[in-house]
């Protein structure tokens, strides 16, 4: 993530990561669907940006061997710390604002990451330069503005109340600069960075276990930011988290949007 107060996601609360859990439950077969897809084997370098967790780092630093390279950046990086050992290497790193940690990578990845960077465009073109000739630039992230509702199937209260939450919450994440229609722009914004090769696509995961757990360590880390906002009360908070503990919703989570190129 960028450095700014107005951060709504830190991941310095203990919910950050029961959140790099679920996402790495709903996500990582996409994402390493795709790197697999490139070619990654021993010796790559790769870039992992806004790296959160350690499910991606591992994973990319098995494909790579010891004669690879992973840096894992990100702002806070007590998280990942544990992941730091050969190949792997962890930076603090602000994206949007330093200089990129080296260049020469075959691959560079983001995911749900710049859609919170205020300066998206300096993030973009720091990620692009910093690939070697023929490398892979993959970015993924979320777009709620494309599907808006935790609980797509609203029958009663409790839908109701689940959805009035969600859009709760989109309204804090809009509120410090995230932009909740960036991921359909990727494309795009790929082929104007000068990448070829550029293909995108989409997941929605729905009534999935992972869907909850992120529902529930979201609402628990964001609590005191709605109840300030005015945008829920405590009451409404505890009625939405006993509903997603009981088991029987049909949660989703916004699209994840992957977009992929490869440097001229």
């Amino acid at each position: 993530m960028t450095r700014t107060d107005g951060y709504l996601l830190d991941n310095r609360q203990t919910e950050a990561g029961q959140r790099f859990d679920a996402l790495a439950t709903l996500f990582d077969p996409t994402t390493f669907r795709h790197i697999e897809r490139f070619g990654i084997g021993s010796g790559w370098r790769c870039w992992e940006v806004g790296a959160g967790g350690t499910s991606v780092v591992s994973w990319l630093a098995k494909k790579v061997g010891p004669t690879g390279r992973v840096v894992a950046t990100d702002i806070d990086t007590s998280w990942a710390a544990s992941a730091t050992r050969p190949p792997v290497e962890v930076h603090v790193h602000d994206v949007g604002v330093d200089e990129p940690p080296g260049d020469g990578f075959d691959l560079v990845h983001a995911r749900l990451v710049l859609t919170h960077v205020p300066d998206r465009g300096r993030a973009l073109w720091s990620m692009t330069r910093a690939l070697r000739p023929g490398g892979w630039l993959l970015v993924e992230d979320a777009d709620p503005a494309l599907q808006p509702l935790l609980w797509p199937d609203e029958r009663g209260p409790e839908q109701q109340l689940a959805n009035r939450l969600r859009q709760a919450f989109r309204q804090l994440l809009a509120e410090r600069g995230a932009d909740l229609g960036y991921g359909r722009r990727l494309p795009r914004l790929l082929r104007e960075s000068g990448l070829r090769r550029v293909e995108a696509d989409a997941y929605f995961p729905i009534t999935s276990p992972a869907c909850a757990a992120l529902e529930s360590a979201t609402v628990r880390q964001v609590r005191g930011q709605l109840v300030a906002a005015g945008l829920a009360t405590d009451r409404d908070i505890d009625r939405h988290l006993a509903n997603v503990t009981a088991g029987d919703m049909d949660l989703a989570t916004a699209p994840l949007i992957s977009a992929w190129g490869r440097k001229a």
